[in-house]
């Protein structure tokens, strides 16, 4: 059974930044393979701590993360942020 993936408003406000920097295809492939099994570890991804402590991150490339947080009960994945954690 595949998870259902929803947005925070942030989140969909990088999905614009993402699409403009033309890293729409990674992201939908990280997508793609959050809706099937967040745990899978490739690509790899980190356990945050701190104030994101119960989040998770994957890399989109060198400077952008995805952010998100999987919540068993619901099977849902409520993605954080898509962008830059530099900003």
């Amino acid at each position: 059974m595949a998870w259902k993936i929803v947005f925070t408003s942030l989140s969909e406000k990088d999905s614009k930044k993402i699409q403009k920097a033309k890293l729409d295809a990674k992201v939908s492939y990280l997508l793609d393979i959050l809706s099937k099994n967040p745990y899978v570890n490739y690509p790899p991804y980190e356990k945050l701590k701190g104030a994101l402590n119960g989040y998770y991150s994957r890399r989109i490339n060198i400077q952008h993360r995805l952010i998100y947080k999987v919540y068993e009960e619901e099977r849902t994945i409520q993605i954080i942020r898509m962008w830059t954690h530099y900003e």
